[in-house]
């Protein structure tokens, strides 16, 4: 069953719609503005987002940079009005879709039985197999990833997983949990999203009383991940006074919660990835030393997609296929897509694979995709969409006036459509009026 986040600023809505999802066997958690949404992102990566775009404190566009790096598998953005939908999907990525409210509980339902499922670990274990776990691929590259992974699972070794990224070094670090056969949970945890100022209650938890605002007891990321696997994402993030402690933990093989005298054992096997060079890492001081020995162990260094000559097609078509079951649609690569596909170096990797067939796929009306000659021209409408280097507040600009051209410069239709009070709108226009 999935673990779901709500950010939604109506309380009675996302805490019913959690109390709707608990009873159906999964774990939800409701927040109601991005500062409690970023607190529980930092505790826990969610499998779905239900996402409001107009919060108390700010857009909920606002979020998506905490899941540049870890993505959940779905992010979807519930708003007041379909006339949104078609401008939400032009500027969102893969992985990102449009509900609205009042949310059918039907819809949401087969929304959550769509997602990735691991396969088992016997079928994972088969030499020569396309698949590893939520990995494809059958190229040379990737069949020797696979056979590393098989002969490091199970040891208790630490492993320094790097990789571009995009490459799927979480999936790595999920499949060594899953053939290890640890009793516990897989922890994951993206270390530049740990607040500076309470990383250690996080990673080791505290005592009630231990300062204030703790009023009860709170079990750290590495007490959750008892008898299983703790992964520490973008390691290099961590701060370096926190490095200390962490190196201290794994040579004692055991930890303090904040406020207690006593210590617990440690029982977690750790796993840790960067997208950096690690040993540059600790020439710039990013990394220390002394942690970075320790945690090479076992360093496992994942290929780009450039060098995984053959998976490309595998992946997109995959990809295609995944979206024809989703929507019920038969569409079809055509071969020059394929030769442009194949053509393409990928610095996003997977990732960007991935994006560039699901926007392919919503531009083509018929049933042969083909994909244009430059992957990162602008979206219809002038809507440069979500990709690095824009602003969130550039992106949400884009949003309004493309609501208000939909709706032929009605405001009322268009503060409605977004979950906005119209006063709220004119602010916002007149903002931009002033900008100019």
């Amino acid at each position: 069953m999935a673990h779901i986040l709500i950010v939604d600023d109506e309380a009675a809505f996302a805490t019913g719609l959690a109390e709707f999802l608990e009873v159906k066997g999964h774990s939800a958690t409701a927040v109601f503005s991005l500062v409690e949404a970023r607190a529980s992102l930092s505790q826990e990566l969610p499998d779905v987002v239900l996402l409001d775009l107009m919060l108390p404190d700010g857009s909920g566009l606002e979020l998506f940079d905490a899941f540049e790096d870890n993505p959940p598998q779905k992010i979807i953005i519930i708003t007041g009005h379909s006339g949104v939908k078609s401008i939400i999907g032009a500027m969102a990525g893969d992985g990102v879709m449009y509900m609205k409210k009042p949310i059918e509980t039907r819809d949401l339902e087969g929304i959550l039985n769509t997602l990735d499922r691991v396969i088992s670990v016997d079928d994972a274990q088969k030499p020569g197999s396309e698949h590893f776990g939520l990995l494809l691929g059958d190229s040379e590259a990737m069949q020797g990833l696979y056979k590393t992974i098989r002969q490091v699972a199970v040891t208790d070794s630490t492993v320094l997983i790097q990789g571009e990224s995009g490459t799927g070094k979480e999936l790595v670090a999920e499949a060594i949990h899953k053939l290890s056969q640890r009793a516990g949970k897989f922890v994951p945890v993206n270390c530049g999203g740990l607040n500076k100022d309470l990383v250690s209650s996080q990673l080791f938890g505290h005592e009630k009383g231990s300062f204030t605002g703790a009023d009860q007891r709170h079990s750290g990321f590495f007490e959750r991940a008892d008898k299983g696997t703790l992964f520490l994402d973008e390691i290099t993030e961590m701060p370096l006074e926190m490095q200390t402690h962490l190196l201290r933990v794994l040579e004692s093989e055991k930890f303090l919660r904040l406020g207690s005298e006593r210590e617990l054992p440690l029982d977690a096997r750790l796993l840790t990835a960067t997208n950096r060079e690690p040993v540059k890492a600790v020439q710039d001081g990013a990394l220390r030393e002394d942690l970075y020995f320790r945690l090479r162990v076992f360093p496992l260094v994942l290929p780009p997609l450039r060098e995984r000559k053959g998976d490309i097609t595998l992946l997109a078509e995959r990809f295609l296929a995944d979206l024809n079951e989703r929507n019920d649609t038969q569409k079809c690569l055509s071969p020059e897509a394929l030769k442009k596909l194949e053509q393409h170096t990928w610095p996003g990797n997977v990732r960007e694979l991935k994006h560039a067939i699901h926007r392919a796929y919503i531009m083509t009306e018929d049933n042969v995709v083909n994909i244009p000659e430059r992957f990162d021209e602008d979206l219809p409408g002038g809507i440069e969409g979500l990709r690095v280097g824009r602003s969130i507040a550039d992106v949400e600009k884009d949003l309004i006036l493309s609501t208000l051209d939909h709706f032929n410069q009605d405001k009322k239709a268009a503060a409605a459509t977004l979950g906005v009070s119209l006063k709220t709108l004119y602010n916002r226009l007149k903002s931009y009026e002033n900008d100019k």
